[in-house]
């Protein structure tokens, strides 16, 4: 996986009478524009609005204009009435919109895509197969703004009709939505009256007869008394005509009779006619938005202006669509509400890290060309770096991506099979994304792209619906790469995307070897007509003495069993391949995905890799990840919607066929990186059944050294948080937690019984939520080691205040924890508080002899406690001995470790100190571990020369050979 602007596509339906009210939340937000806002907003301008390629963001508000064209004022009321209705109903937004903050809105982020005029001469021009790149504009030709959408054209003559056209994914919807908004807001001053329609609610209607006006009065309540008027408007009434792709239309008079009469009933695709002709309401202006296969459907004669929708063909345009986007305040929640929200500071340095990306890597430049695919980048950006909603999966952003990008999609309105795009599109590029995810390839050339465009293709409708696609959606899936050496290939627009559709080819069952689909053809066949054959010999074996007869009925029973078998098998080698997938030697100490996927957007800090180096081998472990987040119930819900139902059988058998392969390798010892994955798997398939099956032998949870970003702490606790076997071990050092990160894995922390968070920057904030672990009433840890965090002595007061009420902890490790002298001390006056206690350790604390030697008298009055670790700290000569004496002068208490030596014999615990060295080397202080350690060596020698014991002067001589080495690596003399 190697390295998305755009709401939801236009659907105005009938019930947009119904604006004002609350849409019920079972029905799918794409039936309408989006979803209403939390509460009433306001009439009146928008917060901020940014100007950009001549957008009218500085016209004037409305004013008293409207008394030339409506001169009474319950027109003018019914005006503003209808304006209001609209900007409620075009600020709404949906659900994955929200996720941005609180704050959001359109009208804060919007971005206008270049628009670029064309002719006819070019929309004839036949195109060339694969023409993905984006056609630099004419001479002569600029960029066009919205506002200059009907100026006159280069004869001076008005136009009345412009027709704007763009692949899917350029914004055509949103550019329709920001328009509406403009006009509501009063900042498009050269048309007093705007009605949208969209062409897909007006192909609902089929051939019903209904006349303009009852169109516009069912749609547009406060428009009843503005009807008769409508003529009157002249060019000032601007009709908005979204998707004409929807509707099929007849231009012949045969076909389509002249109608002049708004009054007069006819089907909705005839009244679009005719105001396209001029001929009903010739004066009116019309804009009309669509994908290019449906550009034709008009005559060019109709046309005044024609502009094609080019997207943020300008990186600079990217990067301020980017600015404002991440720049929102977060919504400041996740999973128990335990998230914080990015600071500014943390906010402008994602923007800057994907900036200069932008400008170094050219093939994300590409991909963001598309303002769709800018906004998947945001909300992917959002998913990694911010809380995350409950229930928010990658694979549902990626879902929801599809579905605002294809929702209501069919590939041809006018062939009668009414095929959805996504569908067409999972069959043709999933089978290459396939291929390329099995070949181990991101790279395919152009005959590799026909081969799975064009098969199986066989009947001029199969290659009409094909050149449809190939015009409307393929460069929204595929893009030239723009590598250097890579010319003439083609890749997905984003990595992931590939994957997202080689999983989604898988699971919709669309990858079907020669013997299944000739075997389940039989297997049909012979279940159509089985019953009756079956029938037919049974009364045939009861009249004639026929042996034969019995074994033919048996073997036709069997035919069906047998392919049944066949597609099992089939559904096993995917989940093998799947697993062996997840789990490749090769990839076990590269990043975990969510770090990969963050890279590959906002690049990797540091050098890149020489172009003359070989290349790296592909890795597709989101493939599986994948996999297992489309078997979930929502993702399927949502792709049920796009036209790719998955059956719940077939979901059932996939599952249990990936369970019974995970059962068996799922077991092994994975490396962190791996073991986040392997959770990441289970967090996108969104099943606690299926995950506490497979996980059930998981014992220990070893996630040190992986960056556990918000988003992984809620992985982690949405799959583990709910199990109920405990966990031996859970290692979480080096992990660069923070206290949000305590709070989201709490429940983890409830099942282990040895908690590891060395390394990892805590604090006093972080020590109020380790007391209410310890206080927890199901809290069973026994070992808590917290060495290497800068905890204080004011984090410690607040640990024991965990520790007084805690009965399960016995060892308790504060190794470098900052405390010093006031920490020590507080712990010899509040030892005793905690009974259970067996082992502590406080060595290199930079304690003196005094907190020391009071820690130490602590220690060998609680009643519970074996071992005292003081080493590492600030102790003079003398108060060594001191500690020494103490913890040899009486049996039955603590023992106290100051040192390598007890007495003239090597201590016990001598391997534990140096291993505590070796392995924090490189994150102490050099030059005071380097002092301490020639102090140690000090004491050995001293050992030695104090003894004649032969084994202890070998013992102490091979104890030196170690803290020798260690100096060496120090840099010291050794010596």
């Amino acid at each position: 996986m190697r390295w998305g602007h755009h709401l939801p596509r236009a659907s105005w339906g009938s019930g947009f009478r119904r604006a004002l009210q609350r849409p019920d939340d079972r029905i799918p937000f794409l039936i309408h524009w989006s979803w209403p806002l939390q509460g009433e907003r306001p009439f009146g301008p928008p917060r901020a609005f940014i100007r950009h390629h001549g957008s009218s963001v500085d016209s004037a508000p409305p004013s008293g204009r409207h008394g030339r064209l409506f001169p009474s004022a319950s027109a003018t009321e019914a005006i503003q009435r209808h304006r209001r209705n609209l900007a409620e109903w075009f600020s709404r937004l949906p659900r994955e919109e929200r996720q941005f903050g609180p704050t959001f809105a359109l009208d804060t982020v919007h971005v206008d895509p270049v628009i670029r005029e064309s002719t006819p001469d070019e929309l004839l021009r036949p195109p060339a197969e694969l023409a993905l790149e984006h056609q630099p504009p004419q001479a002569g030709l600029p960029p066009l703004a919205l506002s200059q959408l009907f100026n006159p054209d280069a004869c001076g003559r008005r136009v009345q009709t412009v027709v704007l056209y763009g692949t899917v994914g350029t914004g055509k919807s949103t550019l329709v939505r920001k328009m509406v908004l403009d006009w509501c807001y009063g900042r498009l001053l050269a048309f007093e009256l705007l009605i949208p329609f969209s062409c897909e609610d007006l192909s609902s209607l089929g051939r019903a007869p209904a006349s303009l006006c009852q169109l516009v009065a069912q749609r547009y309540t406060p428009l009843k008394e503005v009807l008769p008027l409508m003529a009157a408007a002249g060019s000032h009434l601007l009709f908005v005509l979204h998707g004409l792709e929807h509707l099929n239309l007849d231009f012949r008079l045969a076909g389509t009779g002249l109608c002049s009469d708004p009054e007069e009933p006819q089907e909705p695709a005839a009244i679009i006619v005719n105001l396209l002709r001029k001929y009903m309401l010739p004066q009116a202006s019309i804009l009309v938005t669509t994908r290019p296969s449906a550009i034709g459907r008009i005559p060019s004669k109709y046309v005044g202006r024609y502009g094609e929708i080019c997207g943020f063909s300008d990186t600079n345009l990217q990067k301020l669509y980017f600015q404002l986007r991440l720049n929102q305040p977060d919504c400041g929640y996740a999973v128990g509400g335990s998230g914080v929200s990015a600071t500014p500071a943390q906010r402008d340095h994602l923007v800057q890290m994907l900036s200069r990306n932008l400008e170094g890597h050219h093939q994300i430049a590409a991909a963001c060309f598309l303002p769709s695919y800018c906004w998947l980048v945001c909300a992917t950006l959002h998913f990694l770096h911010a809380p995350t909603p409950a229930g928010q999966t990658l694979t549902s952003i990626y879902t929801s991506f599809l579905r605002l990008n294809f929702s209501g999609e069919t590939l041809d309105s006018t062939d009668p099979s009414n095929l959805s795009l996504m569908a067409y599109a999972a069959r043709t590029m999933g089978k290459l994304a396939y291929e390329g995810v099995s070949s181990r390839k991101t790279y395919f050339s152009e005959e590799d792209v026909c081969g799975c465009l064009e098969a199986g293709i066989r009947t001029e409708e199969e290659f009409q619906l094909l050149h449809i696609f190939r015009r409307d959606a393929l460069r929204f899936f595929l893009a030239p790469c723009v590598e250097p050496g890579r010319a003439g290939t083609f890749v997905f627009t984003v990595p992931a995307m590939q994957e997202y559709l080689a999983a989604l080819y898988i699971v919709l069952g669309l990858r079907k070897t020669t013997l299944q689909k000739v075997g389940k053809e039989v297997a049909e066949l012979v279940g159509r007509v089985g019953e009756d054959v079956s029938l037919v010999l049974g009364i045939m074996a009861k009249l004639l003495p026929l042996r034969a007869l019995p074994l033919l009925f048996n073997l036709i029973k069997v035919v069906p069993r047998v392919f049944g078998r066949m597609v099992g098998k089939s559904r096993e080698a995917v989940a093998q391949a799947m697993v062996l997938e997840m789990f490749r030697e090769e990839d076990y100490y590269n990043d975990d995905v969510l770090d990969q996927m963050g890279a590959s957007i906002l690049g990797v800090e540091g050098p890149r890799r020489h172009p003359d180096e070989p290349p790296e081998d592909e890795v597709f472990e989101l493939f599986p990840m994948f996999m297992g987040g489309l078997l979930s119930a929502h993702n399927r819900a949502v792709l049920a919607q796009l036209g790719c139902p998955i059956k719940n059988l077939d979901a059932l058998e996939n599952a249990q066929a990936i369970k019974k392969k995970l059962g068996k390798l799922g077991r092994q010892v994975l490396p962190p990186s791996e073991l986040l994955d392997h959770l990441f798997f289970h967090y996108e398939f969104q099943n606690q059944r299926f995950s506490a099956e497979v996980l059930s032998s998981l014992r220990q949870l070893n996630l040190a050294g992986v960056r556990m970003t918000p988003v992984k702490c809620t992985v982690v606790a949405a799959v583990l948080g709910s199990g109920r076997h405990a966990l031996d071990e859970v290692n979480l050092a080096s992990c660069q937690l923070d206290p949000a990160g305590l709070r989201t894995l709490l429940p983890v922390f409830l099942r282990a019984r040895k908690l590891g968070l060395q390394l990892n920057s805590l604090g006093l904030e972080a020590c109020k939520d380790l007391r209410d672990l310890l206080l927890h009433d199901q809290c069973q840890i026994t070992t808590l080691r917290l060495s290497n965090n800068p905890l204080t002595a004011a984090g410690v007061a607040v640990l024991m205040e965990g520790l007084a009420g805690n009965t399960s902890v016995t060892h308790l490790s504060l190794l470098h924890t900052g405390l010093g002298d006031e920490g020590l001390e507080l712990l010899a006056a509040q030892l005793d508080r905690n009974q259970q206690l067996q082992e502590l350790n406080v060595a290199y604390n930079g304690a003196g002899d005094t907190a020391a030697l009071a820690l130490a008298r602590a220690a060998r009055e609680h009643p519970s406690l074996e071992l005292l670790h003081l080493y590492f700290n600030e102790l003079s000569s003398e108060g060594r001995q001191v500690l020494r004496d103490l913890g040899g002068a009486a049996e039955g208490g603590a023992r106290v470790v100051v040192s390598l030596t007890e007495g003239t014999a090597v201590s016990e615990y001598w391997s534990v100190i140096l291993s505590e060295v070796q392995r924090n080397l490189n994150s102490w202080d050099r030059a005071r571990v380097q002092r301490h350690l020639e102090l140690l060596l000090r004491d050995l020698e001293d050992s030695r020369g104090a003894t004649l014991n032969p084994w202890r002067k070998a013992q102490l001589l091979r104890v030196e050979g170690e803290v020798r080495a260690l100096l060496e690596q120090l840099g010291g003399s050794g010596s």
